[in-house]
């Protein structure tokens, strides 16, 4: 294993699984906690090459966040990428159309293993969808290509893969009782670079590029605020998984809940959940 990659558990079945189904209003319970880390990327996006901008963003979800790239860019022609047909319906329902700055948003489908950019781009943009995509390092060069002269590719991933809410999630799926039909659905995190990774990457590219990370500590409210949180995004494959068979599923999550009891004990005023992210705002040279 190469040392700029965060360690993954090896699945135990070969099978690949199937694409999870996206739930866009369980995902916006947490959306305040989630948008952070990508308003925080957005401060440290230089001056687009560019007016008005055109924009990609990859991974776009409910379409949230996109509408945070409005905002900083209200002039922008600006499109969001999403596989997850849930996902764009939500998107395209709540934010497509013309932006106050005279600007446009709109939504479509494709597969971030395979999009290339199809016309010259200022800035190319994803919030926390890369861990969905094994390989996608591999795309950064012909991304970067797609870029204008001065052009920004940017992006926050989760790093928290080895945290106990993934580690816990893992075991389970590959325990005696789950492996049969769990095998590898909490442990598909591959491919993922540690900072220091991208930052190579993008150093062989000839981008001038910016790699951190942050640790945010979140108090989380609830009952079971942590499983909350994962029925949203990390626990998306089993559950989809385990669509067709509510009795399992309901089994599945009452163990799962009672170890993340455990591993995220509640406080006086709620859970507190560390979430590791790492950053990257990679500069197109002139």
């Amino acid at each position: 294993m190469h040392s700029d990659t965060v360690p993954a558990r090896v699945p135990a079945s070969t099978t690949t699984p199937a694409a999870p189904t996206w739930d866009p209003q369980q995902y916006l319970r947490h959306a305040g906690h989630r948008a952070r880390p990508f308003l925080d990327l957005l401060t440290r996006i230089p001056e687009l090459p560019s007016r008005p901008a055109r924009i990609a963003d990859l991974g776009c979800g409910p379409g949230n966040v996109t509408a945070l790239i409005s905002e900083r860019w209200p002039e922008a022609h600006i499109t969001g990428y999403d596989l997850s047909p849930e996902m764009l319906q939500r998107a395209s329902a709540e934010y497509a159309g013309p932006t106050s700055g005279g600007g446009l948003l709109d939504f479509h489908r494709a597969d971030l293993a395979d999009w290339l950019p199809e016309e010259p781009y200022d800035l190319i943009v994803s919030n926390a969808a890369f861990q969905w995509v094994p390989g996608h390092p591999g795309s950064f060069a012909p991304w970067i290509n797609g870029l204008r002269p001065g052009g920004t590719f940017a992006f926050q991933i989760p790093g928290n893969f080895t945290a106990p809410s993934h580690a816990i999630l893992a075991e389970l799926c590959d325990a005696p009782r789950w492996r049969d039909r769990l095998a590898g659905h909490g442990a598909r995190y591959i491919h993922l670079l540690e900072p220091a990774g991208y930052l190579e990457r993008f150093t062989e590219l000839g981008c001038a590029a910016d790699v951190w990370e942050t640790t945010y500590y979140q108090l989380l409210e609830g009952p079971d605020p942590v499983l909350d949180w994962v029925k949203g995004t990390a626990l998306r494959p089993v559950l989809t998984a385990l669509a067709d068979d509510h009795e399992a599923a309901e089994a599945f999550l009452a163990e799962y809940r009672a170890l993340l009891l455990e591993a995220y004990p509640p406080g006086p005023r709620g859970t507190v959940f560390p979430f590791r992210r790492i950053f990257a705002v990679a500069r197109k040279e002139v």
